[in-house]
């Protein structure tokens, strides 16, 4: 048996730009040379976003660099590619989504324990330009109470 790879690939923009609403864990439809590009750690979730096409769920956006063992067979960087979720969840996020402010974005991708690659989503609302004023100075807060707890 394999042993488990430890890769995690988080959008920390994300947290930052919106309000996070709901989350979702998706099975995610790749070719070969993606998920060794995956396992090396070579993939980005940044400006992603999710969209519904035909009844299925597909992510923007996200960027899998091409393995550099690869041949004429590597993949596209940019592609658009397919997530798996159960048919009630897809039809819930399409109801929501059609609500105005709320959208579908990528928050993390990682190896599960059966050395699958999954990739969770979030519903989310973006943030006030007051809000992320606002999230800056918690952060700052957090920050300056750990500094004095550690000194």
């Amino acid at each position: 048996m394999r042993t488990s790879c430890h890769i995690e690939i988080k959008n920390k923009r994300a947290s930052f730009d919106y309000e996070w609403v709901e989350r979702f864990t998706a099975g995610l439809v790749l070719q070969g040379t993606e998920v060794k590009a995956i396992r090396e750690g070579k993939a980005s979730l940044v400006d992603n976003f999710c969209f519904f096409q035909h009844g299925e769920l597909w992510v923007k956006n996200m960027h899998v660099s091409e393995y550099r063992f690869g041949t004429y067979a590597n993949h596209y960087p940019k592609r658009d590619r397919k997530l798996l979720l159960h048919h009630k969840e897809l039809q819930k996020l399409q109801r929501k989504v059609k609500e105005k402010g709320l959208t579908i974005v990528a928050t993390r991708l990682y190896f599960n324990e059966k050395n699958l690659v999954k990739i969770d989503i979030a519903l989310v609302r973006g943030k006030k330009q007051y809000d992320k004023r606002e999230s800056i100075k918690e952060k700052d807060l957090r920050r300056a109470s750990q500094r004095i707890d550690n000194e």
